[in-house]
């Protein structure tokens, strides 16, 4: 029997209509003290299982026939799966053995020849152990967007909260990912800073989204999960939290200050108070007068309530 456990779904909200394939349970970084990975161990699924998964979903979608033994909840994500796309979970999936990861890749085109795309969850350290080279032939293979969780440009914020990575290094996993010819989405995080790292963070936030330049970039609200060292530093008043006008008031700094080619940069994660998108350059001004309606009422009527965030 065997000793994976199926992780939870966490996925971007672009991945909705995606199967969730899972190749790994948990994060190889899990020293971030805001995240719900915090203190989890890496699981490394077999790839016989994976296998099995596959064939299984092979078998519901063409014939309509659930195989014994398969968990219940491959059905119910198969029986809403348009057959399209795939996102390999878990929190950094790309950290899955190159080969091992190639071999599943293969087996899934061989199984749905009429996929679209595969995307996963990745650091900048799972990218920058790979060469450009090995990450066109993940392109070649469909696996063609990848989603790095930048979270804050401030180094000084990156360290406080563990991230184990640099603006630097951000940086140059973007590069390698442009290199490779594949797609980038970047998430980022408001609030990350607290009150009193507010405004640094949201500057260099822009400035290192910049140096990206990403075709996607993402920004969540932090969520506190407790249990997490974080939600600790809140408890006893070490950390303070931004308020939800202030973590606009960023959201605003970051999109002002953002220079990048052509990015589709959008606050629709589940996580935050407004939702505002649009392509940058060319939809900045109506997305920043979007954002100073709301600061200008300081409405709270305005924002998602507090009981409808989550992760």
């Amino acid at each position: 029997m065997s000793s994976f456990q199926r992780p939870r779904i966490f996925r971007p909200p672009s991945e909705w209509m995606s199967y969730y394939l899972p190749l790994t349970g948990g994060c190889s970084n899990n020293t971030c003290t805001f995240c719900y990975y915090y203190g989890s161990r890496l699981q490394m699924r077999d790839v016989s299982e994976v296998k099995e998964e596959i064939d299984s979903l092979r078998l519901f979608k063409t014939r309509g026939i659930a195989a014994p033994g398969i968990p219940h909840v491959v059905y119910q994500l198969a029986s809403q799966w348009d057959g399209r796309r795939v996102f390999l979970q878990d929190g950094d999936a790309l950290v899955y053995p190159f080969p091992k990861l190639v071999e599943v890749l293969d087996y899934l085109n061989e199984r749905f020849p009429d996929l679209e795309r595969i995307a996963v969850y990745a650091t900048a350290q799972d990218i920058l152990r790979r060469s450009a080279d090995e990450l066109r032939e993940l392109g070649k293979r469909k696996l063609t967007i990848l989603y790095i969780g930048l979270e804050s440009g401030d180094d000084e914020t990156l360290k406080r909260v563990g991230k184990n990575t640099t603006a630097a290094d951000m940086i140059a996993a973007a590069r390698r990912v442009r290199e490779a010819g594949l797609e980038l989405s970047v998430m980022v995080i408001l609030g990350l800073g607290g009150v009193e790292g507010s405004e640094k963070h949201a500057l260099a936030t822009a400035d290192v989204l910049s140096a990206m330049d990403p075709e996607f970039g993402a920004a969540l609200t932090l969520t506190v999960v407790p249990g997490t060292p974080m939600h600790a530093d809140i408890e006893c008043g070490d950390f303070k939290p931004v308020s939800p006008f202030q973590s606009l008031q960023e959201l605003r700094l970051i999109i002002q200050n953002l220079r990048v080619t052509r990015c589709f940069f959008s606050s629709m994660h589940a996580s935050n108070y407004l939702t505002v998108r649009g392509t940058l350059p060319d939809e900045k001004e109506k997305m920043l007068a979007q954002i100073d309606r709301v600061l200008e009422k300081q409405d709270p009527g305005m924002l998602r309530p507090e009981g409808f965030r989550g992760l």
